[in-house]
């Protein structure tokens, strides 16, 4: 009984998002084909409301404190978490998923998303106390992190050869869905 309880608790919860990233090989219609980085060919269905968003780099020293940003970051060496790369959000999507949680990006990373409090420059990059509803990190930037900002886009940007991460669905037929794709700017990878 509890078995059948539980599985049936499980069917009943909805598809959990996952991303897909690569490049759009073709567009047809509302069909994205994307060949994604570990080689998978991948068709997604976008929705009639799908959200797109550009993605440009820019500097290091343009992250200030009341910044709302997400960092992809893994363990540091000395226990201080560093960042795989850096996206600061517009003012319009400050609030965007705030809260640190395990990511996908790499092994061990974590996503937090949280309000820069606190910048200190040194020779190895910026450390960045952060803070969101549940917490506070600091997160150690070095030079060399990829930082990028949020741009405006539409469909006209997805297009053979964009680089992009997507935001999916698994639908009941198996089939992917998306609603919300960033796309880089100037043959930039998105690096989240």
């Amino acid at each position: 009984m509890v078995t059948v309880s539980t599985l049936y608790a499980i069917a009943q919860q909805p598809p959990s998002p996952t991303r897909v990233r690569g490049t759009i090989e073709g567009v047809d219609g509302n069909t994205l084909a994307v060949k994604s980085r570990n080689g998978e060919e991948v068709k997604l269905h976008m929705t009639s409301d799908i959200r797109v968003l550009g993605l440009t780099k820019i500097a290091l020293a343009d992250i200030k404190v009341g910044s709302f940003i997400g960092t992809t970051t893994v363990p540091g060496p000395d226990g201080v978490p560093s960042a795989v790369e850096v996206h600061v959000f517009p003012e319009n999507m400050r609030g965007t998923g705030e809260g640190s949680r395990p990511y996908d990006l790499k092994p061990n990373s974590s996503m937090t998303n949280a309000t820069v409090a606190q910048s200190v420059v040194s020779n190895d990059g910026h450390t960045l106390l952060v803070k969101y509803r549940d917490g506070e990190k600091k997160v150690l930037v070095s030079p060399e992190t990829p930082v990028v900002t949020y741009v405006p886009a539409d469909k006209t940007d997805l297009k053979a050869g964009a680089k992009i991460i997507a935001f999916t669905k698994k639908l009941p037929d198996d089939s992917l869905e998306t609603d919300r794709v960033s796309v880089g700017r100037d043959g930039l990878t998105p690096p989240m």
